[in-house]
């Protein structure tokens, strides 16, 4: 199968934080594992389903990040939930090592 991404994504293994808007006065917060980062987006595996084009934001440290949901599909033992960065979003392996 060939590789559909446009940028090199970085594997990972940390625990995160991922917040979400769910519902009109309710705001979530779970624990999640980063599985693999980029200058554009992230993978995070979740235990629930997160819906598609939810504003999101990600915490690692100090450092937050925040965009939507591009995919959410369950695979085996969870959700792999992929976040695609907003523009005012700036990731690099150079700057940032997880």
């Amino acid at each position: 199968m060939s590789e559909r991404r446009i940028e090199s994504r970085y594997l990972c293994a940390d625990l995160v934080k991922v917040d979400w808007p769910a519902g009109a006065n309710d705001f979530r917060t779970v624990e999640a594992v980063l599985g693999d980062i980029s200058t554009l987006g992230a993978c995070v595996q979740v235990e629930e389903r997160i819906p598609l084009d939810t504003a999101v934001s990600m915490s690692v440290a100090s450092l937050r990040f925040s965009g939507h949901v591009s995919y959410c599909v369950f695979r085996d033992y969870g959700y792999f939930v992929g976040i695609k960065f907003s523009e005012d979003t700036n990731w690099s392996s150079l700057v940032v090592e997880l």
